[in-house]
């Protein structure tokens, strides 16, 4: 290749789940480790290794491979426990505990494809409200199919030549016990080639592993809680203030063991935990022998400004150093939001069409520079293919195939490009993370602040009792600390506060204050009550508030008055976050009200230079009445707009939107539903709610039933 016009592009696929494993056993608490498994580990590095000119860095979690390791070992989780149940043995409890927990699956992609698991899914989901007699509508047979299906969905197509997915697919029910043991059994299978397949691929020089400390803690805020005031000077810490770099330094100890362990060379490379970085944590590493670290470009931002550098002369896409020499580099978090949360949505050709563009208009502005410029791609790599057909097979695949065949882009590892491109100097470093470059979703809100303190004070007891006990059993005592360094996980407060939710949030809350109380148990001392009362105790509402009052802004673009938005329904787009989060959205909120004559909509956005630089942009109103209405809102137009004379809108500050009544009803009244997005050139960006319609109830006009003000 002619390097003056090469374009380098370094993607990392982050591979990690939490720390399923219970204290005192192999078991897992929940199922997701083995059914991401069978979906992502193996058939992603053999994607990408399946064409030589692809180079790609994977990073693992160490304890995401000691729980594959588990299962190999005999562990289970309560999912494949209930799958091996012989169906004619089950009693009516186990028969509803596998109704209610055997669809948890994306309907979309992964059940309303398979025909068998469709209709069992549609018969559950006509009489879930009706428990009693749940049970006695599926008979054993039906219950067997839904123990194979639920497993066998999540296989990816790579292996459905296999045997015996491929005669389970082509039979589709009707399975025996003998089919069903087959399939389990075979899962362990695959799940045992896993790690040997990174490890060959590696050796053989078509990719390249790094890894995240062990147990994927926020290693700033190991060091110190403190440093999260440095993104927001306001924020309100734990009342334990929480500093022990050594555990920072054993988490990254311990993960450099593992590697030299299963890969036989040296850990060189490290996506830190949810990119999270500071100017101790990058000593820290350099000290410890790692050569290069990744983060995001908000935080190379705010670390150029504390350098006193201007952003126009340090791009984003070069390879940066600290003074230490460590190697550093900076995701592009919105080509990297475009894979992971965009695509999912497009036509597979569309999409790989739209990311190959931006990487060739980015190509353009470092043509004289291409022995310098990277263009780094950051992003899970599990997680997001559920959204996508098949598994996202054809999207990746037609993804690689352009990227090995565009003779002006290289794919490159991070490692490459931290051992090749030349380095721009950057003296210092912003304390931050991937999202909003600070560390807001794991301190700060009274859950996160809780579960550090709980952290602090079993941490302390057991300094205490050790210092206490010197002739105490090693191994209990290493047991103990194994805890410890479990609940320093990241996971643990991903789900505290109100930045994610899952139907699992309690269930999470009850492991981390299990690993917790294990540390007294192993010490042989009683667990505190403080251990025992649940931390997340709030009933998390999705579904938005209602408007209380009737409202009649000014459609003009921007907050007229302090009030002019008071009483209107609400939606807040982070409260839907989930297991994933989108760091470019752009929607933050959703505001909807009425009066005598016209229905409003206000969406707020998280910035607006950012949609004044985003060519084709649209606002997406679609709502659902007995026929539906769909308003495409131009963003570029920048002032009110109307092509039928019953709906006006203006995007300024904020983007506010007004309808006639009567253009939506014949009556002027009535039930509605509606969703709010975000269209580029016709593809759509995002959409909220994600899973379900804003629904609202406009009464007869001059019979609003509101309390008089």
């Amino acid at each position: 290749m002619d390097g003056s016009t090469v374009t380098k592009v370094a993607i990392l696929w982050h591979m990690h789940q939490p720390n399923y494993r219970e204290p005192h056993s192999g078991r897992m608490a929940m199922p997701w480790v083995r059914l991401h498994a069978l979906k992502d580990y193996l058939d992603m590095p053999l994607t990408a290794a399946a064409r030589d000119e692809i180079k790609v860095t994977f990073n693992l979690v160490p304890s995401l491979i000691d729980q594959l390791q588990a299962y190999q070992d005999g562990g289970v989780d309560r999912h494949l426990e209930l799958s091996r149940f012989r169906a004619n043995d089950i009693t009516d409890a186990l028969k509803r505990e596998i109704l209610g927990s055997f669809f948890c699956a994306n309907p979309t992609r992964m059940i309303v494809p398979y025909a068998r698991y469709r209709q069992l899914y549609n018969k559950y989901s006509t009489v879930a409200s009706e428990p009693g007699t749940l049970v006695n509508l599926f008979s054993s047979e039906e219950i067997r199919d839904l123990q194979v299906w639920s497993n066998l969905a999540w296989v990816d197509p790579m292996f459905r030549n296999e045997d015996p997915i491929c005669s389970l697919i082509a039979k589709g029910l009707h399975f025996s016990e003998e089919e069903k043991d087959a399939l389990l059994d075979w899962q362990l299978g695959l799940i045992s080639r896993i790690i040997p397949t990174y490890q060959k691929l590696q050796d053989e020089g078509r990719l390249e592993v790094s890894f995240t400390p062990y147990y994927h803690p926020i290693l700033p805020l190991l060091c110190d809680t403190n440093i999260a005031t440095e993104a927001l000077p306001s924020i309100e810490l734990p009342e334990k203030r929480f500093v022990h770099p050594e555990d920072a330094e054993k988490q990254i100890a311990m993960a450099i063991e593992q590697y030299r362990a299963l890969f036989g060379r040296e850990l060189e490379g490290l996506w830190p935990s949810e990119g999270s970085v500071s100017e101790e944590v990058a000593d820290m590493v350099s000290r410890m022998g790692i050569k290069w670290m990744a983060t995001d470009e908000e935080v190379l931002a705010h670390s150029l400004s504390k350098s006193g550098l201007r952003k126009r002369d340090n791009p984003i896409h070069r390879v940066y150093e600290y003074p230490t020499g460590l190697k550093l580099l900076f995701r592009d978090h919105a080509l990297s939001d475009r894979l992971g949360f965009v695509y999912s949505s497009w036509d597979a050709t569309k999409a790989v069409d739209d990311f190959v563009g931006h990487i060739k208009r980015l190509g353009k502005v470092y043509a004289s520079q291409s022995d310098q410029a990277v263009i780094p791609i950051i992003l899970d790599g599990e997680n997001a293919w559920e959204y996508f057909p098949d598994d996202g097979t054809e999207f990746l695949n037609l993804l690689y195939d352009r990227l090995a065949d565009d003779p002006t882009i290289e794919t490159i590892t991070l490692g490459e490009a931290a051992r090749t491109l030349t380095p721009q100097s950057l003296p210092k470093l912003f304390a931050g993370s991937w999202i909003n470059h600070n560390f807001r979703v794991w301190i700060g809100h009274s859950e996160d602040n809780a579960a550090w303190n709980l952290l602090s004070r079993t941490r302390n007891d057991l300094v205490e009792f050790e210092k206490n006990n010197p002739g105490f059993d090693p191994n209990r005592l290493a047991q103990a600390w194994k805890q410890i360094y479990i609940a320093e996980g990241s996971d643990w407060c991903w789900w505290y506060g109100d930045d994610h939710h899952s139907d699992h949030d309690d269930q999470f809350d009850l492991i981390y204050r299990l690993h917790l109380a294990a540390v007294y148990e192993f010490l042989g001392m009683e667990v505190p009550l403080d251990h025992l009362r649940p931390i997340h105790t709030r009933s998390l509402i999705l579904q938005a508030a209602m408007p209380d009052s009737l409202v009649s802004p000014q459609i003009d673009g921007r907050l007229t008055y302090f009030y002019e938005w008071a009483g209107a329904g609400h939606f807040e787009c982070r409260q839907s976050g989930k297991t994933m989060h989108q760091v470019a959205r752009q929607i933050t909120d959703i505001y909807f009200a009425y009066d005598y004559d016209r229905f409003y909509i206000r969406l707020d956005f998280r910035s607006k230079n950012e949609l004044k630089s985003m060519i084709g942009l649209k606002a997406e109103l679609c709502f659902h009445l007995p026929e539906s209405r769909i308003f495409m809102l131009d963003l570029s137009v920048g002032n009110g707009a109307s092509t039928t004379g019953d709906f006006e809108y203006v995007q300024g500050d904020v983007l506010e939107f007004a309808v006639r009544r009567d253009s939506l009803w014949p009556d002027g009244f009535g039930e509605l539903s509606f969703v709010a997005g975000l269209t580029q050139n016709d593809q759509r960006l995002e959409c909220w709610p994600e899973h379900e319609s804003i629904k609202v109830l406009v009464p007869r006009k001059h019979e609003e039933m509101f309390w008089p003000t």
